[in-house]
């Protein structure tokens, strides 16, 4: 499951299973992966997370090595980033009022602001000459997405 993460991803997981594997064994009990999503800020459903816990420990030991701890986590990161998706999309739609496939910057700087309300103008010019690279004064869904996610 590792080879389907991002480099970022299995770092991020790399630090977080290391500080729960106080023993420095290569594998953390099952009950600290509830921790680590939570500290990580996935969302999980109990149900679901206990059945693939069972499922990656085949021996039965009640601990999970970093592969196995990959799979479960990174399903949940595939969740929240489809949910994020799913969000950004509808948010996009509801400002791309003629569906055109595009928004104006204005529409996105109030997006922008909405979202932090400590942003400068300055700093919306820049977020936003730094997106409209062509100076169209549109940005089209891709753009957004890269712009909101960094992708």
């Amino acid at each position: 499951m590792a080879e389907a993460l991002d480099n970022e991803q299995v770092q991020l997981f790399r630090r977080a299973f290391s500080m729960f594997d106080s023993g420095k064994t290569g594998r953390i009990e099952k009950e600290k992966v509830r921790t680590i999503l939570n500290t990580l800020g996935h969302t999980y459903d109990d149900s679901e997370l206990e059945t693939l816990l069972v499922a990656e420990d085949v021996e039965g030991s009640g601990k999970l090595d970093f592969d196995s701890f990959c799979r479960v986590a990174g399903r949940f990161a595939e969740e929240d980033d489809e949910a994020l998706q799913k969000e950004l999309k509808e948010a996009f739609r509801l400002y791309d009022k003629e569906g055109n496939g595009y928004i104006p910057t204005s529409s996105l700087r109030e997006i922008l602001a909405a979202l932090d309300d400590q942003l400068t103008s300055d700093q919306l010019n820049e977020m936003i000459a730094e997106i409209d690279t062509d100076s169209s004064g549109t940005v089209d869904f891709d753009e957004f997405m890269e712009m909101m996610t960094g992708d």
